[in-house]
């Protein structure tokens, strides 16, 4: 068949009328395509237009890859890049071409062509692998896709990736990720970026200058370079970290069975050491996690480090700059907390009532705390730091994905900010692996409300006991490290205010996502306003 024979060889993409062909008539299947696939993070933009920026030839001995870049302009906000790996299997006329994964193009000729998805394709995985192994380069018709090494790369790869069988991470949605026998993982970055990825950045500065050793070591990385020079990065291959599942699947497993020890009984029956006791396994951990995180902190604020990962003192304009952001998320979110509260679940109305009153008071809270001189230090920070972010090994903790905050643009992702952040995070995470169970949201059933109202006793102790257990290490382990204020009671009023704006944004969250979920943020911001 014709179209069999255009895309057979290294004859792909090599004409200049063939590109221009699929560059007009990809963009038509796009926005169908695009809405249909669980890494597209803008199915709620509306999107104005797409082109083909780019495709780019990957050819092995017995299969004809393509990787295509898309640029995507939408009504509003800024411009997204997407890059889709693709198989061409010839004409649609194959009845697997109605699959979700497949994108169709038709030619001036009328030839309907067909594209899979090459990161379901062994093949193509184990090309990608190969890659690292000699650094290889392949040109598009706009840029070129670079595979190249780390310093790591000979201590974490084998001599032959041969035996090293694929298999792809279905769980994944922003990027997707292969795993490589039991060596490596490779994160393959659905969405790209101009400028420097704080992922493969922070990686890198870890496994090669810091020497932290609970991270998955950096192997190696793609890199997408355009004609003109400009840099993307489109992937990161990692040393495979056997683990038993992430430290959230973990913590809430630790809960239900705090909560089936503890049964229906009340505290004045259990006693306070005895559901302690019950506790206390978790606790050893959530105090080892501390340790790591003191660990980690100290690891990315070395003296004498290069520019981007010397801490810098707090200045006035950047305190202002925290104020401000502060501010508009209250605003926004209480804005939406008043026009859902008769929406949600009859048992938050009271309390969602009750705090949708006190906006002022909590930008008075930002504003009395970020008007004063800090005295800490800004450095680089995890920046999106939770429980699912740690992988359990069973005997310790791994920390991974150091892109932040995948909604913030990659500038803002790269900013120094106080290490407290992060923690204020993980504290965060603590409240709601407590709460998620009593919701029904890791198995099981919503708790009737009769129960629930029993149960947030255990839950909020719980949570205070862990929260405490994971404070102690960390301070003890951080020590008198200059990126923290000296003084206990500035420590401890940053603490609060970071702990405040991660729970207003997860109120926002909960708010246009999960309303059933709206109880957990509600009860941690009622506690920071009242504790």
């Amino acid at each position: 068949m014709a179209s069999e024979t255009l895309f057979m060889g290294n004859s792909f993409l090599a004409d200049e009328d063939w590109y221009r062909e699929l560059a007009e008539s990809l963009p038509k299947e796009l926005p169908a395509f695009l809405l249909r696939q669980r890494w597209y993070g803008a199915k709620a933009r509306r999107l104005r237009s797409a082109e083909l920026a780019d495709a780019i030839p990957v050819h092995g001995t017995d299969l004809e890859g393509v990787v295509l870049v898309v640029r995507l302009v939408y009504a509003d906000g800024p411009e997204g890049i997407y890059v889709i790996p693709a198989l061409c299997e010839g004409s649609s006329n194959n009845s697997k071409a109605n699959d979700s994964a497949w994108l169709r193009a038709a030619t001036s000729s009328g030839v309907v062509l067909a594209f899979a998805d090459a990161l379901r394709d062994e093949r193509f995985l184990k090309l990608l692998l190969g890659a690292f192994a000699t650094e290889s380069v392949f040109e598009g018709h706009q840029g070129s896709l670079r595979a190249l090494q780390t310093t790591a790369y000979s201590r974490l790869a084998p001599a032959s990736g041969d035996g090293l069988r694929p298999k792809v991470v279905r769980a994944e949605q922003s990027n997707s990720s292969i795993i490589y026998g039991d060596k490596l993982i490779l994160k393959f970055f659905r969405r790209i970026e101009e400028g420097q990825n704080p992922d493969l950045e922070v990686g890198t500065f870890l496994t090669e200058k810091a020497r932290f050793a609970n991270i998955p070591q950096l192997a190696g990385s793609l890199e997408y370079r355009t004609r003109d020079g400009r840099t993307m990065a489109q992937g990161i291959l990692q040393a495979f970290v056997a683990n038993e599942g992430d430290a959230w699947s973990y913590t809430t497993k630790c809960v239900k069975e705090f909560y089936a020890g503890v049964g229906e009984r009340s505290l004045a029956v259990v006693g306070d050491n005895g559901a302690r006791r019950l506790a206390e396994p978790y606790l050893r951990e959530a105090g080892l996690l501390g340790k790591r995180t003191a660990e980690l902190h100290l690891a990315l604020a070395p003296d004498g480090a290069a520019v981007d990962f010397a801490p810098e003192p707090f200045t006035m304009e950047f305190q202002r700059s925290m104020e401000r952001l502060a501010e508009e998320l209250t605003s926004q979110v209480f804005g939406v907390l008043r026009d859902k509260i008769a929406e949600l679940p009859a048992e938050w109305r009271g309390r969602a009532e009750g705090i949708s009153q006190r906006e002022a008071e909590i930008v008075e809270r930002f504003r009395g705390s970020l008007r004063s001189p800090i005295h800490g230090m800004r450095t680089r920070i995890h920046g999106d730091y939770h429980l699912g972010q740690v992988l359990y090994t069973g005997s310790d903790f791994v920390i991974i994905d150091f892109e932040g905050e995948p909604a913030r643009p990659l500038a803002e992702r790269r900013l120094k900010r106080l290490p407290l952040q992060d923690v204020a995070g993980m504290m965060r995470s603590f409240h709601y692996a407590v709460f998620a169970p009593l919701l029904g949201a890791v198995g099981g059933e919503r708790m009737a409300a009769e129960k629930l109202t029993r149960m947030i006793e255990w839950a909020e102790l719980w949570n205070r006991w862990v929260a405490a257990r994971f404070l102690e290490n960390y301070f003890a382990a951080v020590g008198r490290a200059s990126f923290l204020p000296y003084s206990e009671e500035e420590r401890q009023k940053l603490l609060q205010v970071h702990l405040l704006e991660k729970a207003v944004y997860e109120l926002g969250y909960e708010l246009n996502n999960r309303p059933l979920w709206v109880g957990i943020p509600l009860a941690g911001i009622l506690g920071l306003l009242e504790g």
